[in-house]
């Protein structure tokens, strides 16, 4: 579990803005809550089994219900990628049928198994609206209880997959919304944007242009919460010039993430799990969770 200690009013001191920035931002927020679940990899049939052996859609199904029967509900799910393993209409048919057992709204982002175009055909979402006219290409803002969410989408060519890498276009959807003023934003992505320090994550999981997009957050940095991805499949948070980042746990199998590790191992012995996301008037909290392989 992490938690941001820092209140938004603290860091907006530390880097030399004013109480007025922190009320114009924060002030009167309702409570918000948000659970972030990413890499579900479903096949086409419930009884599907990767080539490791291990079988995606009981997890799923079993976070489903977690979610459905938690004792705060949240306002939504966000899922940040590779809701399939494969392009599959019929594991996009499973996967629509399924999560459509939530109880609350949730939203997707688009990942590297997901192909181009295919989850909005598919999958309903809440409420929305669209910032990209390329029927390729996901990414989309809402809001609720007066904060923005904006989902972006890095998938690239086949050729650099599992690398991601936003078009021109995305940099400008990016470049729009990270203005200083407006009102509390969260990001959602695949890829990590910045390094690891995992050698084969770094090598090859990454958004090759991320440093860019990095950078055209920094406007706004003092209205940011943050950027929440998955693609990792590991509970793993970053925090450089302000700006936090956090990943989630894949909802069956995870990976090493080790400094020295060279090459791609799976954690067997990890269990699958979600995020539980407080966003609070000055101050955000993450709880990360796990629960036990059916």
């Amino acid at each position: 579990m992490f938690t941001r200690l820092k209140t938004e009013k603290q860091r907006l001191i530390l880097h030399g803005g004013s109480g007025c920035d922190w009320n114009r931002h924060f002030n009167n927020l309702k409570p918000l809550y948000f659970v972030h679940i990413s890499d579900t990899h479903l096949g086409p049939t419930a009884v599907y089994k990767d080539r490791h052996n291990v079988a995606p859609y009981k997890c799923a199904e079993k976070l489903v219900d977690i979610i459905n029967n938690l004792e705060t509900t949240p306002d939504f799910v966000i899922h940040t990628g590779d809701v399939v393993y494969d392009p599959d209409p019929a594991a996009f048919e499973l996967a629509a049928e399924l999560f459509s057992r939530l109880n609350v709204p949730i939203y997707y982002v688009n990942g590297n198994h997901d192909g181009k175009g295919q989850l909005a055909n598919y999958l309903p979402m809440g409420p929305k609206t669209d910032l990209s006219d390329d029927p390729n290409t996901l990414s989309y803002a809402f809001e609720v209880k007066g904060e923005r969410f904006v989902v972006v989408d890095a998938r690239g060519s086949e050729e650099i997959d599992p690398q991601g890498l936003f078009s021109e276009a995305q940099l400008d959807v990016i470049r729009a919304e990270a203005q200083s003023d407006g009102s509390p934003l969260t990001i959602f992505m695949h890829y990590p944007a910045l390094p690891m320090n995992s050698g084969w994550m770094d090598a090859n999981m990454l958004v090759q242009n991320g440093r860019s997009f990095h950078n055209l957050l920094l406007p706004a940095k003092e209205r940011l919460r943050g950027v929440f991805h998955g693609h990792v499949h590991q509970n793993m948070q970053v925090m450089r010039d302000g700006i936090f980042y956090a990943s989630i746990v894949s909802a069956y199998s995870q990976f090493y993430a080790w400094p020295n590790d060279d090459y791609v191992q799976h954690d067997f012995a990890h269990e699958p799990g979600y995020g539980f996301v407080h966003l609070l008037d000055g101050q955000m909290i993450v709880h990360q969770h796990t629960f036990r392989r059916p």
